[in-house]
């Protein structure tokens, strides 16, 4: 897979992350065809890059 520039990525946090950061990921939803996903508290690590529909599909079950 090529390198991702995610210098201007515009990440977000879930819905059910409470109001003092707590224990969460952050995904970067405007880069087409994949999705990067990082942890909230140490983004400085960097991201983990998933196809655009492998998380899908995990998102799905999760819904599940």
């Amino acid at each position: 897979m090529r390198a991702i520039d995610l210098t201007h990525a515009t990440w977000r946090k879930s819905s059910y992350s409470n109001s003092d950061g707590g224990a969460c990921v952050e995904v970067a939803d405007d880069i087409p065809s994949v999705v990067p996903v990082r942890d909230s508290k140490a983004p400085a690590r960097g991201a983990l890059v998933f196809r655009a529909e492998a998380w899908a599909a995990f998102v799905d079950g999760v819904k599940r």
